[in-house]
């Protein structure tokens, strides 16, 4: 009888053991996740900050760019395109599908306002315009916040990937639904540098 009830004392240490180790992998796959998705928040705070400047400067350039319609129009459907799939991401940033989307939709916000840049050239009044420079001024120095922010991020997506892929987590990560986490990539080379709003 003896054995019996050191054999069920031994069963439920290990129990006790055995979930306590499994409520550790949960808990820091939790807290990675958590760091993670407050990281992209850096990031939405920066993105909102530019998507609230570029009417303006489309406002700005509007008055002195009467023959260049399309490329206006263009640069506001890009970063309306944009917006939504930044709010897509902050309801949810582990979905990688809403990642891309947004990816996607800043690599054409990117490309606009690099289009809107070069056509602004022509116009050497507006370069000269007090509000355009202070807005393109704000513009680039949120373009640099953002790229430290997506780097912020993009090492905590790396930290929490690289923990829930790691045995045993692995095994314990599907079961509880740790999903892989996107990575704030841009995929064309020619995309990486941030748009030109320079008018010095």
């Amino acid at each position: 009888m003896k054995i019996l009830v050191i054999v069920a004392l031994v069963f439920v240490g290990l129990v006790i053991v055995l979930g306590a180790w499994i409520a550790g992998i949960y808990n820091t796959l939790v807290s990675l996740r958590n760091h993670f998705k407050n990281a992209f928040s850096q990031i939405d705070v920066q993105l909102k900050r530019r998507y609230d400047l570029i009417p303006n400067l489309v406002e700005v350039a509007k008055g002195y760019m009467k023959h260049e319609s399309s490329t206006l129009e263009a640069v506001i459907k890009a970063r309306n395109i944009a917006l939504a799939a930044s709010q897509a991401v902050a309801a949810n940033p582990a979905d990688g599908n809403a990642m891309k989307s947004l990816v996607s939709a800043e690599s054409g916000l990117g490309g606009a306002l690099s289009r809107l840049m070069v056509v602004s050239e022509q116009y050497p009044e507006l370069k000269a315009n007090q509000n355009m420079l202070q807005l393109t001024e704000e513009l680039t120095h949120t373009e640099n916040t953002i790229a430290f922010a997506r780097q912020a991020y993009n090492d905590s997506v790396m930290s929490y990937n690289t923990t829930r892929e790691v045995f045993p987590n692995v095994i314990f990560a599907g079961m509880f639904g740790f999903l892989p986490a996107e990575l704030f990539k841009i995929e064309d080379p020619t995309e990486r540098n941030a748009p030109k709003v320079s008018f010095s």
